[in-house]
């Protein structure tokens, strides 16, 4: 498959019209699941077929978590998995998804499951960060998977060992992670989502091109599954020159098509790009061999309002097309100056529901 390449272009684009915009909401519009814990990135589990897996009346949804700290932005260097069961009334805490003895990295980020109700068997796909024991958090990023058995209650009862599942080649893959070191510069090996697509099963992921001309260099990475594991393959979206991070990528067919989607945030834009706002980001083709189109002609699904530029992030979009996400800083109408104003407005909870209407390459938000 031949990389869709995503331009400078496509992104000036955004400045010449409209765009849909997600409705603003107040933070008690989302409450904290758990008191205490700080939630973000979350999705369900899929059947292997991609749709969504019902169990017990509701759906297993796995989140990144970490206790309350006086940084937000200190969540990523402590998070881990949580599971939960979620139905229309509740959330239902089920614990930490891995044992620490287990984890191998010095934190978990973001990934994709798929379950089995049967067998109640739940395959797990995530980002082992760093290194287990290190004096500091690291920027390795590795991909793993990971086969839990559930109990009567849901809980996880069994685990195998995870084992890493794809590795990056250091030719389109960057092998160097750390960047700048800071929010938004380190590079990308990371959210491992997986999909089927004509008959085939792949990993895609977000990544980083290798020695590339621009710092601004973020991939839609991907591996496809033969009869030994996992190969690498040409990354699906290439973004060399506008920006560094496309996060949790994702895909769900629709009508015969094959959207995918990813979140990115106006900072990690090039410099010459950041009038892009924070938003989901989108392509799709028709099934076979037909090329990938921006969605709305430029990618951009739609944006936080411009009043509350960074209210929510980490937006999934589901089989039903409801879309997901968690909320960021509420209430803010600009970057936040202060790390006690971060703290009063980071919400770490669910945000409010949306859903897409999707027609062709068209996409905008239902009211």
């Amino acid at each position: 498959m031949t990389p869709f390449r995503w331009t400078p272009a496509h992104v000036a684009a955004i400045a010449e019209g409209g765009y849909p915009v997600a409705p603003r909401f107040a933070a008690a519009a989302a409450p904290r699941v758990v008191p205490g814990i700080e939630l973000w990135d979350h999705w369900p589990a899929l059947t292997p077929a991609g749709a969504l897996a019902a169990i017990d009346g509701g759906l297993l949804v796995i989140a990144l978590t970490a206790p309350i700290l006086p940084d937000p932005e200190a969540r990523h260097a402590v998070a881990r998995l949580r599971l939960f069961h979620r139905t229309a009334l509740s959330w239902r805490d089920l614990g930490a998804l891995l044992p620490p003895a287990l984890s191998p990295g010095s934190r978990e980020w973001a990934g994709s499951a798929l379950l089995d109700t049967a067998r109640r068997r739940l395959t797990l796909y995530f980002t082992a960060a760093g290194r287990p024991g290190e004096a500091a958090p690291g920027f390795d990023q590795r991909l793993f998977e990971c086969h839990i058995t559930l109990g009567d209650d849901l809980r996880p009862i069994d685990w195998t060992t995870p084992v890493e599942c794809v590795v990056p080649d250091g030719e389109a893959y960057e092998t160097a992670l750390a960047g700048g070191g800071e929010s938004g510069t380190i590079k990308a090996f990371r959210d491992p989502f997986h999909v089927r697509d004509q008959g085939s099963e792949w990993l895609l992921f977000a990544a980083s091109r290798a020695r590339a001309e621009s710092a601004w260099n973020g991939l839609v990475g991907a591996a496809r599954r033969d009869g030994s594991g996992w190969r690498l393959t040409a990354p699906w979206i290439d973004a060399t020159g506008v920006t560094n991070e496309l996060e949790r990528p994702h895909a769900v067919v629709h009508e015969g098509a094959l959207y995918l989607f990813w979140s990115t945030q106006r900072k990690v834009f090039a410099p010459e790009l950041r009038h892009a706002p924070t938003g989901l980001y989108g392509v799709v083709r028709a099934t076979g061999d037909a090329p990938w189109q921006p969605v709305n002609g430029h990618g951009l699904v739609f944006a936080n309002p411009p009043e509350a530029p960074a209210q929510a992030y980490s937006w999934q979009v589901l089989p039903d097309l409801s879309v997901w996400s968690f909320a960021d800083l509420v209430g803010l109408d600009r970057p936040a100056t202060s790390l006690a104003e971060a703290r009063r407005a980071f919400a770490g909870a669910p945000a409010p529901g949306l859903r897409l209407r999707l027609e062709g390459a068209r996409a905008a938000l239902v009211d």
